[in-house]
């Protein structure tokens, strides 16, 4: 009877044993994946912001170029620069998204001012500086698309139970998705009579 009791004790520790150590494996497994999604937003936004960097690197080059030719439109120069300026100091993302679309919209408005000069438009300078910004701008798409994924995925993790629970419990937090303005979306119009 002794024996009986033992064995069944040992049976019991055992299955404790055995789901203690599924459990500890999985707690593991699920914490070290979020720790991986959330280094792989890090990533993805550390290449936002190189691309954007470079982008506001190409930007004054461009800006004297146009200069050059239409010395008088200091209105929108004056845009650019405010929006550089407040792009190269966002802290946070909804700042830089906000910033990127002030650029986006200022650079819109350069780029019908140089619709109004054809020399500027065939300056060799110019276009190179212009296929130079039209790369970046797709670096910069093709960057905020992988964020945004990796955002994505990481947020979908740490709402899904059972996964939330250790989200929670470590502090993980819902990443921010870095979007830009319907109006950024839209082509500036070209108006050829003025």
């Amino acid at each position: 009877m002794a024996r009986g009791k033992l064995t069944g004790v040992i049976v019991v520790v055992a299955v404790i044993a055995v789901f203690l150590i599924i459990f500890g494996a999985w707690y593991i497994g699920t914490r070290n994946t979020l720790v991986t999604l959330e280094e792989s937003i890090d990533a993805a936004w550390s290449e936002i912001d190189n691309q954007l960097q470079r982008r506001n690197d190409l930007i004054p080059n461009l800006v004297a170029t146009v200069k050059g030719y239409a010395a008088h439109e200091k209105e929108v120069f004056t845009q650019i620069s405010e929006a550089r300026a407040k792009l190269a100091g966002a802290q946070t993302v909804g700042e830089t998204a906000q910033g990127y679309n002030q650029l986006q919209s200022a650079l819109g408005r350069l780029l019908v001012i140089v619709e109004r000069y054809p020399d500027l438009k065939s300056n060799v300078n110019f276009i190179r500086l212009q296929d130079e910004l039209a790369g970046t701008e797709n670096r910069v798409a093709v960057a905020r698309k992988r964020y945004n994924d990796a955002v994505r995925i990481f947020n979908t993790k740490i709402r899904r139970f059972p996964a939330s629970t250790i989200a929670r419990r470590m502090g993980f937090e819902k990443k921010e998705y870095f979007e830009i303005d319907e109006g950024a979306r839209e082509v500036p119009e070209v108006d050829f009579e003025e």
